[in-house]
């Protein structure tokens, strides 16, 4: 009898070995890809939080008046989180079990495609971490924030690299090949990523278009990070939190689904 593409997740410990095959694959390559992976975000720290910095000064953060390139820096992490994972769990992912098979090599041995798809999920999610703490790393030597509550944000945003992970997963799903992730790129996370506060406060958006970013994945995520680099603690995490476990969990099954549904295929 055939099961339902929607069941419960069958999961074990054998994403392990899946997660550490791919971390020695990526070992050799661990310096140019950490390059690659921050070089672009420092490229916007810079030229905005520097050059536009200087013409536009202080902005104030619920009542707090704060230096413009602490509030682009406390937005950009959540972007390089969010990017850095969506490009592992759809560029990297899709390689490996689109075209070079590497997923069906693993299935060969006793590992369910459940316990693959969450071994790269947790990848992609180890690599947005491992990203954005060489990110966080330039920000406190240039200054930008020296606030302890910072070690919070860790685990925060290893929970937005999973949550974007998972949606990326989706469109892993779904892609027959690299040129179908641009859809992604440019319809949802380019426009998420000008709505949803990381390059101006979002009090200056229309009514309607505020209301639909409240409820933005990488809205949420800033919300929860920004107030942590002002030495703040967030106004309402346990919403802000809830809203991206409930994006990653539903991420996460619909991601599973679609990719049951391509094996059965």
């Amino acid at each position: 009898m055939n099961q339902s593409i929607f069941r419960a997740p069958d999961l074990s410990a054998r994403w392990w070995p899946v997660f550490m095959r791919n971390l020695l694959v990526w070992r050799k390559l661990a310096i140019p890809s950490l390059v690659g992976n921050i070089a672009e975000p420092l490229m916007w720290l810079v030229a905005f939080g520097y050059g536009m910095g200087a013409l536009v000064g202080e902005i104030t953060v619920g009542g707090t008046p704060v230096p413009y390139i602490l509030f682009l820096a406390s937005g950009s992490i959540c972007m390089s989180a969010m990017n850095a994972a969506s490009f592992e769990a759809l560029y990297s992912a899709f390689s490996r079990m689109h075209v070079q098979k590497t997923w069906d090599g693993i299935m060969n041995a006793p590992v369910s495609l459940d316990n693959v798809l969450l071994a790269e999920m947790l990848w992609a999610a180890f690599k947005a971490l491992f990203t954005v703490t060489a990110i966080l790393g330039v920000m406190l030597a240039l200054g930008i924030s020296h606030s302890p509550k910072l070690l919070l944000a860790w685990p925060i945003l290893l929970l937005v690299g999973m949550m974007f992970s998972c949606m990326a997963l989706i469109f892993n799903a779904l892609a027959k090949g690299y040129d179908f992730f641009t859809y992604y790129f440019t319809l949802v996370l380019t426009p998420m990523m000008f709505l949803s506060g990381i390059f101006f406060p979002r009090e200056q958006l229309p009514d309607l278009v505020r209301i639909i970013s409240d409820w933005l994945p990488l809205t949420n995520a800033v919300e929860i990070i920004r107030p942590l680099f002002m030495d703040q603690w967030p106004s309402a995490p346990w919403r802000h939190g809830l809203v991206l476990v409930g994006y990653t969990v539903a991420g996460f099954w619909v991601a599973l689904a679609l990719t049951r549904r391509r094996f059965r295929a």
